[in-house]
């Protein structure tokens, strides 16, 4: 009797294993390949804020304010200096294509916290930009978010950012006391010993990076911890993104503020740049140019390129 040709279960189950074997060395190189993919738009959405912070110091010649206090947010009356509440990533708003959510709540009336001016900075809250969230760490959208600011209304939710600025060695925050005390703008000016770029009130120029402007951290990842990305309870991470000077999109540079790859379980809140990224961190120069630092950085080396006026220019560590 002439056998009919097939397949014996025995050479199924060898063509099954041999399947199973290639797609376990796929998967690994296809996910390596996204993460490159992932990794260089972060880069990108580092670059366009570098970019948009040298156009905004061409403009009003100095480099965005860090704003003023956690309980404040941006006032499109208020302009992009020393007077401007919001942080930094409300300053960058018009330079990143994002006018018309720069001037939610305008009234005309700057410093003044009416109706207006909170509705529709509650409103910006809620709408998050893609460009401040890093697409190997968490989506673009809103999160649970922290204390109610004094001129915005509580939003349901508000963006977040993963990206922080480089405020030196020093933090320089200015409390609503004084601006209740005196509902004016000349009130806490940073101190002298303040040697970063971007912090409370700072408007830093171009002629005072004295070390170089590619020698000098302008913004970079920040680091968080992987159980709170959307839980809102960090203390690093749970306020609006346009909120100004307060820990959320701030970071340290100095020998005992090291970066470093975000970790699960690790309990405490932290004022170090870093990402979920291995090996390294992004950082934008004040030149515009986008860096990949090692978290393994020389402690000296990282606290002198945070420093924008010490005198030690160092070359970039390369990987």
């Amino acid at each position: 009797m002439k056998r009919k040709k097939g397949f014996t279960l025995v050479e199924l189950l060898v063509v099954i294993a041999i399947i199973g074997m290639l797609v376990g060395l796929l998967l690994p190189a296809v996910q390596q390949a996204r993460e490159a993919a992932r990794r260089l738009q972060c880069n990108n959405h580092l670059r366009q804020m570098g970019l948009a912070a040298l156009n905004l110091e061409s403009q009003q010649k100095h480099y965005p304010s860090g704003g003023w206090y956690w309980r404040f947010t941006g006032d499109a009356d208020a302009g992009f200096g020393v007077h401007q509440m919001g942080g930094w990533t409300y300053s960058l708003l018009p330079f990143l294509e994002q006018n018309a959510l720069y001037q939610l709540g305008a009234d005309g009336d700057p410093g003044t916290e009416s109706d207006t001016q909170k509705k529709g900075a509650r409103e910006r809250a809620e709408s998050p930009v893609s460009i401040f969230n890093c697409p190997s760490r968490r989506t673009c959208k809103t999160y649970a978010s922290g204390t109610e600011v004094v001129n915005s209304e509580k939003p349901n939710g508000a963006g977040k950012t993963d990206y922080a600025s480089n405020s030196g060695n020093t933090y320089n925050s200015y409390d609503i006391a004084n601006y209740a005390a005196s509902k004016d703008y000349d009130w806490g000016n940073p101190s002298a010993k303040s040697n970063g770029v971007i912090f409370g009130r700072s408007a830093i120029t171009i002629g005072e990076i004295r070390d170089g402007t590619t020698n000098t951290y302008l913004i970079g990842e920040k680091y968080l911890i992987p159980d709170h990305y959307e839980t809102g309870t960090s203390g690093s991470d749970n306020e609006p993104i346009y909120t100004a000077s307060d820990w959320d999109a701030y970071r340290l540079a100095t020998r005992s503020y090291l970066p470093c790859q975000d970790r699960t379980g690790y309990t405490s809140d932290s004022n170090f740049f870093g990402s979920c990224h291995a090996g390294s961190f992004g950082m934008t120069m004040c030149d515009g140019s986008v860096q990949s630092i090692p978290y393994s950085i020389d402690p000296e080396v990282h606290e002198y390129l945070g420093n924008r006026k010490d005198g030690q220019v160092f070359t970039l560590p390369t990987l």
